[in-house]
């Protein structure tokens, strides 16, 4: 008779565990409280979690921002909705190891991360006995690339390693312990297109294709990536990814024979619109505070910055890029600034307040200047340029690059500080036709100073050049909360209205 094991797998919640939008405070079909009411509660299923959990939302940037001594929140919410065990996502690390040891401490699920050392409460193998008998072996591992994109006084005291290789290992320990299922929760997406096998990325960040073809894991639940993708197979290993805010979650039946074949279904639950009373009871005083701070008015705007399409902002500018550049300029003192924008955000009012902010610029990120020269920048916009297609009757849409496997609008950059003239009808590497800086083509001997996000200065997303060029100066401060600082500190602001990029 077949053993059955029932995984309820979430990832990405970053933060979103209200049924809320925070762009606008309105209740939304989305968040942990909705999911969990779904969870199975019985001896043989597990509730699994794959990281990217304390960040990403208005939510946790308040926690984290104001004096809790009380108890961590996310972990109380986690609890509640029975986790039994979890891993690392990359964001988990932008709050310093000592936020990751308090979580984990008042966590009640075990967290296992192979390739991650110096933190005592992470495991890196577990092995757990359903009720029915079955013996499921667990391990977990983060993407190696918060080596690069985490600041390094984050990582002090921690060593994260390629991730490949402590699933291996991790495999060959869960194998010798004679367990009827392997399951890995690996906080990282896949390099491959998962319906064609087409190479996306040979970086390293994502090694889920590579795991899935030469390791035999019955199960591999991924993250990262937010895409959703239910009911997967690639060379033997049943494979899923579920999409990021608890938007939905993945439920996977797993079987396995009196001859030890293993065979498993995933599907994805939306989150619906019905909250666990308990949960929703603890977060409702706590999101009452956190609405008030949001919606305080710090200053004013001479205009609404609004969110227009992905491709109309990186083809005519943005007046909310501009606005952070000018904010970047000020704090940092540099000749240039670029800024990215994440898509869905919600833009900013006249009457702009710190839900605005936080619900706009979105990312974690603190600011770095670098020194750069021609050569560099310009390297850099062709990077941006290559966002830009031409189909055969010369209209203009997004590349496939910036498309797969998951939309990455964050990867343009903004450029303020110099004017750039691009032709994308000639070919991608080759679009930048003029750079000009104080009204004169800027010479290939011309040093200048250019201030950007942590993450941007690492070289990711397409840019490995910055990674090359000098630190002139690293402010510990995150950008969102310089905005905060530069809208109370002026009040009343003019936003910069240059068009600094244009398109022959």
């Amino acid at each position: 008779m077949n053993r059955n094991l029932t995984i309820c797998f979430t990832s990405d919640i970053h933060g979103y565990f209200s049924a809320l939008d925070y762009a606008t405070g309105a209740p939304a079909s989305t968040g942990l409280v909705n999911c969990m009411t779904a969870f199975p509660d019985d001896g043989n299923t597990l509730i699994l979690d794959g990281g990217d959990t304390l960040q990403g939302s208005p939510f946790t940037y308040w926690l984290y921002h104001t004096d809790r001594d009380e108890e961590c929140v996310p972990a109380r919410v986690m609890n509640l909705a029975g986790y039994d065990f979890v891993t690392l996502g990359n964001h988990d690390f932008n709050y310093g190891k000592a936020e990751i040891q308090r979580y984990l401490r008042q966590l009640d699920a075990q967290c296992l991360c192979a390739n991650v050392e110096g933190i005592p409460e992470v495991e890196k193998t577990a092995v757990v006995t359903l009720e029915n008998g079955l013996r499921v072996g667990l391990t977990g591992m983060t993407s190696p690339f918060v080596n690069i994109w985490e600041k390094p006084e984050n990582l002090a005291g921690i060593t994260v390693t390629d991730a490949f290789d402590a699933a291996k290992t991790a495999l060959e320990e869960l194998k010798a312990a004679q367990v009827d299922v392997t399951v890995c929760l690996y906080h990282g997406g896949f390099e491959n297109d998962v319906r064609t096998g087409e190479a996306l990325s040979q970086t390293g960040e994502n090694q889920g294709w590579r795991i899935c073809r030469e390791l035999d894991f019955d199960v591999l639940l991924t993250a990262h990536q937010h895409q959703s993708l239910e009911n997967l197979r690639l060379f033997g290993t049943y494979t899923c990814q579920p999409p990021d805010r608890a938007r939905q979650f993945l439920r996977m039946e797993v079987s396995v024979s009196d001859t030890g074949a293993v065979t498993a279904q995933s599907r994805l639950i939306p989150a619906g619109n019905v909250a666990d009373s308990e949960a929703a009871a603890y977060l409702e005083p706590l999101e009452r505070e956190n609405a008030a701070f949001l919606d305080t008015a710090v200053g004013h705007l001479d205009r609404e910055l609004a969110p227009e399409s992905e491709l109309n902002m990186a083809l005519h500018g943005s007046p909310i890029a501009n606005f952070f550049n000018q904010v970047q300029l000020e704090a940092s003192g540099a000749d240039l600034s670029v800024t990215s924008l994440n898509s869905g955000i919600k833009g900013l009012c006249r009457d702009v307040t710190i839900r605005d902010i936080v619900a706009t610029y979105v990312f974690p990120n603190t600011l770095q200047t670098i020194r750069v020269n021609r050569a560099v920048l310009k390297a850099a916009l062709e990077r941006s340029c290559a966002f830009f297609r031409l189909d055969e009757a010369g209209n203009i849409g997004i590349s496939e690059d910036f498309l797969k496997p998951i939309p990455q609008f964050f990867n343009f950059d903004f450029l303020s500080g110099a004017e750039v003239t691009a032709d994308i009808h000639r070919k991608v590497g080759d679009r930048v036709v003029s750079i000009r800086y104080q009204g004169q083509e800027l010479p290939e001997d011309r040093e200048l100073t250019l201030c950007l996000n942590n993450y941007r200065a690492s070289g990711a997303g397409g840019y490995p050049l910055y990674a090359q060029c000098p630190l002139v100066r690293e402010q510990p401060t995150e950008i969102a909360q310089l905005i905060m600082e530069y809208v109370t500190r002026h009040r009343e602001i003019t936003v910069d209205k240059t068009n600094w990029f244009r398109i022959v």
